[in-house]
């Protein structure tokens, strides 16, 4: 029985006329977009449910197929509800015209949704959903990561990164870590002050990763990388500011500030942490089964 989330977001109170019109044609467009793909399941012999992404808030379960009509941040939103046994399809429901960027890209940002995981749009959404339907596409599994505090685990998956910080952007972050395979430690002790410590999947290596100088991994690597943002004075221990976590191996951070934040897959969902707690972070969560677009 297949299932879909639905998002979208609407921006008012700009004077300037193009961007409101562009803005307006948004918001039609992906409206547009529900209906034909509605349509379209209509025809088929399968039993479906619409559900607007606002209302998703437990797991989601006794399905065949997740499909979700948005963007990636649709997508996103729904794997932390996920486990490693129900298959996701991502429809960009709005993607970017490239006349468009051309004709206003002086004026404002005309770029739509980007869909780096949808592997359809509108216009070919029936023939994907017929190649899943008939077992001609399937899916591929990508690495998630796991997070536990003070040996607790939590209960939420990230698909593309995790940023543990000051719930201060200008704010000092304390911290110290070392990377282990098993009790063994596989580096040295490294004590951090910095904004932060990033930690990506490879999906997630193409986007706030790359932006602060990571490098794009293959897609289906099961390898974390992780960066210290902005560390001061890093001296002896610089050559451990960046680098990857094996799949045997798990980064240990103690956070050494007053307040902390564990933000998973941008700022929605977080968890505070204090002085004193010790995260642990690893490639161990249940893997993801996503249909990803051919180019990847």
């Amino acid at each position: 029985m297949p299932m879909w989330g639905v998002g979208f977001a609407v921006l008012v109170g700009m004077s300037n006329g193009s961007i409101l019109q562009f803005l307006e044609n948004r918001r039609k467009v992906h409206h547009d977009a529900i209906n034909f793909c509605q349509a379209i399941l209509q025809k088929k012999s399968i039993e479906w449910k619409a559900v607007h992404r606002n209302n998703l808030s437990q797991p989601i379960n006794d399905v065949d197929l997740v499909i979700t009509l948005g963007g990636d941040g649709t997508l996103l939103q729904a794997s932390h509800l996920m486990d490693d046994k129900i298959p996701v399809l991502g429809v960009n429901s709005d993607p970017t015209q490239i006349d468009e960027v051309e004709e206003f890209g002086s004026e404002f940002d005309a770029r739509r949704s980007t869909g780096h995981l949808c592997a359809a749009i509108v216009e070919n959404f029936e023939q994907v959903l017929d190649g899943i339907l008939e077992g001609q596409i399937v899916p591929s599994e990508l690495t998630r990561i796991v997070m536990s505090v003070n040996a607790l685990h939590l209960p939420t998956f990230a698909l593309n990164d995790i940023l543990i910080s000051h719930p201060c952007p200008a704010s000092l972050s304390r911290f110290s870590f070392r990377i282990k395979e098993g009790d063994q430690p596989c580096s040295p002790l490294v004590n951090c002050r910095s904004s932060g410590l990033r930690v990506s999947t490879a999906t997630g290596s193409t986007a706030a990763m790359q932006s602060a100088g990571g490098f794009p991994m293959p897609i289906l690597s099961q390898d974390l990388q992780y960066m210290v943002r902005e560390p001061i004075s890093p001296g002896a221990t610089s050559d451990h500011m960046h680098g990857l976590i094996k799949p045997d191996q798990t980064i240990v951070a103690t956070w050494t500030c007053r307040k902390g934040v564990i933000y998973i897959d941008g700022s929605h969902i977080n968890y505070t942490i204090k002085a004193g707690d010790i995260i642990e972070i690893s490639s161990k969560a249940p893997v993801l089964k996503v249909l990803l677009p051919h180019q990847l």
